[in-house]
């Protein structure tokens, strides 16, 4: 079940998350923090690195759809340039 934590984490924006990524890791890194402490900032930094993730495998997928739909384009292109340039070339030469 979510929580409202939950809900407002996967609401962060990739930099957002990003961000507060960074801030958890330093934090950590610093040391200083109680057990507790450190449990709950390594769990945060967990969420956020999924939110993080999402959001860079959401762009990896819009990319892809782009691509393929650019080589779809170009591929259409050259079938049609392949087909009526044959027909240009009669026309020339008439």
């Amino acid at each position: 079940m979510a929580t409202t934590t939950d809900a407002a984490t996967n609401a962060l924006g990739y930099e957002q998350a990003r961000d507060e990524l960074i801030e958890v890791v330093r934090r950590l890194e610093a040391g200083g923090t109680t057990l507790e402490e450190s449990l709950a900032l390594w769990e945060r930094g967990e969420e956020l690195s999924k939110v993080c993730r999402r959001w860079l495998e959401g762009a990896r997928a819009r990319l892809d759809a782009a691509l393929a739909s650019e080589e779809s384009e170009e591929a259409a292109e050259a079938v049609a340039g392949a087909a009526g340039g044959g027909s240009e070339g009669s026309e020339e030469q008439a």
